[in-house]
């Protein structure tokens, strides 16, 4: 009888924790949408990672703001990121920003001078802007930046 009344005390108190746990209210994710693409510099492949960074356009929710991004690869090859590595991006429009550091992995860092000298980092003067909508990935192409 003992016995029984420890297992049932085990199973009320997990029931207590998993319908606790199910109550709590999970992060809020917005529901994301493929975007890639491919950067060359001066007509060439980076051959080290370029940072983008992703400007929402539009009305920022300011209860659940995201703030999405990437690095390229070496070749300059990209898919951009808001959650997870390469998910996308919520729909909406954005404006991309670029810029072209050293990253040190030793320190896990990203810094220095910009080899793209500040050309596609100001925000309010983007060189590259596009619509993400529900359902469609995107394929940005290849964007081509100068260091010159």
């Amino acid at each position: 009888m003992k016995r029984l009344n420890l297992l049932s005390l085990y199973l009320f108190f997990s029931f207590i924790s998993l319908a606790a746990c199910s109550s709590v209210e999970e992060p809020y994710t917005k529901q994301t949408f493929p975007v890639k693409g491919k950067i060359t510099v001066d007509g060439q492949d980076p051959g080290s990672p370029i940072q983008i960074k992703c400007i929402n356009k539009g009305t920022v929710d300011e209860e659940h703001p995201t703030i999405s991004g990437g690095l390229t690869q070496n070749d300059g090859s990209f898919e951009l990121s808001t959650y997870t590595s390469g998910d996308g991006l919520p729909a909406g429009d954005y404006a991309l920003t670029f810029e072209w550091k050293k990253l040190d992995l030793m320190t896990r860092s990203y810094g220095g001078p910009d080899k793209l000298k500040k050309r596609y980092n100001d925000p309010k003067k983007p060189k590259i802007e596009f619509s993400v909508k529900e359902g469609d990935p995107i394929d940005l192409g290849v964007i081509e930046l100068t260091t010159k």
